[in-house]
């Protein structure tokens, strides 16, 4: 089942979103059940809103790739705030983006 993730992490900086971007390589190899990723920063941490084909998918992408850069390489020690919900229906306007 599809799911909307919400993060909020207040260590992540741009500076450290953009290091960690470009290590991932989230965009260039794009993670299996991926549907939409947008991020920005709020009240000085990183906040994220992720379309997932399934919770099992999201949970590989971490654990596979996210953690072993912040946590390993990057030495982020807190975890962010996560919000799961099942949803009803998304659509996706075929368009690629970037920066803003």
């Amino acid at each position: 089942m599809a799911i909307a993730v919400n993060i909020a992490w207040q260590e992540i900086t741009p500076d450290l979103y953009e290091t960690a971007r470009a290590r991932v390589r989230w965009e260039e190899d794009v993670a299996d059940g991926l549907v939409l990723h947008a991020s920005w920063f709020e009240d000085g941490g990183l906040r994220v809103f992720d379309i997932w084909e399934s919770e099992g998918q999201l949970s590989r992408f971490i654990a596979e790739r996210i953690a072993p850069v912040l946590k390993g390489e990057l030495n982020v020690g807190s975890d962010p705030q996560v919000t799961m919900s099942p949803l009803h229906r998304y659509f996706v306007v075929a368009k690629s983006g970037g920066a803003a």
